[in-house]
């Protein structure tokens, strides 16, 4: 069966932004997936897009997508497919989103593409052989204590519901930071601990495809990428991610765990 390589990542995923860079900013159709969780059309045309490739140039590989629940497959051979990672941002306008494409071979993740088709940034990773932007190697951020981190997160779609909503944690750490942000795409989010512009990320609610491609991208820019109880599998349920440079990582956790009302 025959494997990809980066640039046939890198390839799709560039494809697919132009479709995400040609609908910004026009009348779009937008259906809920839940009271908060949105879909569009443009999603739907860029995942079409990215699975008709992957069926066609590497056939019985499997494919984990956020839209249409993916393709089966061989799991030797496993892809993660978000064609539109900030959906919400897309439907109002705001410029911040991306597609994030990522492959697994024999249970690892191998390589890994976020594209962001606003800013032209192409994030990639190969394991073993580094993070890079447009080419660029990338390399995480060099501080290490909260007081100088800036920090980004995100919040659950279910928000309004689960006593999970991430709340407690972003109050902790904004009152110990330089500031938290919320981009409204996990991927870039973990792109940009890769490329040093946050210095560490967290959230609790995620998907795979959500992750998949970000976390490889950030372990090889030097981070530490793991679920909130500090295992290593961060893209198996019940799903949560910890990104930050090793220095900072520690002192990360030990305010996530530290008990309720502290």
């Amino acid at each position: 069966m025959t494997n990809p390589t980066l640039n046939d990542l890198e390839q799709l995923a560039r494809q697919a932004g132009k479709i995400l860079r040609a609908g910004y900013e026009t009348k779009h159709q937008v259906d809920y997936k839940g009271t908060i969780d949105l879909v569009t059309e443009i999603d739907r045309q860029s995942e079409e897009l990215i699975l008709a490739e992957i069926q066609s140039r590497f056939p019985g590989h499997h494919v984990l997508a956020e839209e249409s629940g993916g393709v089966d497959g061989d799991n030797a051979h496993v892809w993660y497919v978000d064609p539109l990672d900030g959906t919400v941002n897309y439907a109002h306008n705001v410029p911040i989103f991306s597609v994030s494409i990522a492959y697994a071979c024999g249970g690892e993740m191998c390589l890994a593409t976020v594209y962001d088709p606003m800013r032209d940034e192409l994030f990639s990773a190969e394991r073993g052989r580094g993070a890079r932007l447009n080419g660029r190697p990338l390399s995480v951020s060099p501080v290490t204590d909260l007081a100088h981190s800036l920090l980004v997160t995100g919040f659950p779609y279910n928000m309004w519901s689960t006593p999970a909503d991430n709340l407690q944690y972003f109050g902790r750490f904004a009152k110990m930071t330089q500031g938290v942000r919320r981009l409204g795409s996990a991927a870039l989010d973990l792109c940009y601990v890769a490329a040093g512009r946050f210095d560490g990320y967290w959230e609790l609610s995620l998907q795979p495809w959500d992750v998949a491609a970000g976390g490889l991208i950030a372990e090889e820019a030097g981070a530490r990428v793991t679920n909130l109880d500090g295992k290593p599998n961060y893209v198996s349920p019940p799903q949560s991610v910890l990104a930050a440079p090793p220095a900072l990582y520690d002192k990360m956790a030990a305010v996530i765990q530290r008990p309720n009302g502290n």
